[in-house]
């Protein structure tokens, strides 16, 4: 079974036990949280937005910094060049379960009193003298 969560403001299609890194969370590592939950898909398809609170549970496993990236700027004839750079704070995450909301139950079946259940055919047979 799969999921699509949003976190951070960008779409991961999710399995559970996947690890991924996501956009730095303001949560301590250890710590789990629900996403938005967009569409879940494999056994069971369900698409309705309501049925879908609390089926992702993701727990964050520790924050890093990503790669660092240079930007230069250039503009020709001008003699302008400038380098920058940038590291993404980033989160790792895993992705506990899903499906975890509860699940409707199927319609009980009512009893049927003692007195009216259904005898075999052996036993009506002695009740009736044998005949």
């Amino acid at each position: 079974m799969y999921a699509v969560i949003k976190v951070g403001g960008k779409q991961y299609r999710v399995e559970q036990g996947q690890k991924l890194l996501v956009d730095r969370q303001a949560l301590d590592a250890g710590k789990t949280f629900t996403p938005e939950v967009l569409m879940t898909g494999g056994d069971a398809v369900v698409t309705d937005r309501a049925k879908l609170k609390g089926t992702v549970t993701a727990e964050v496993v520790e924050h890093l910094r990503g790669e660092k990236l240079k930007v230069f700027t250039f503009k020709p004839k001008r003699g302008f060049k400038k380098t920058r750079g940038h590291r993404s704070e980033l989160s790792r995450i895993t992705i506990a379960s899903i499906g975890a909301a509860k699940k409707p139950r199927a319609p009980r079946k009512k009893a049927e009193p003692a007195a009216a259940k259904k005898q075999p055919a052996a036993a009506k047979k002695e009740e009736n003298g044998g005949a």
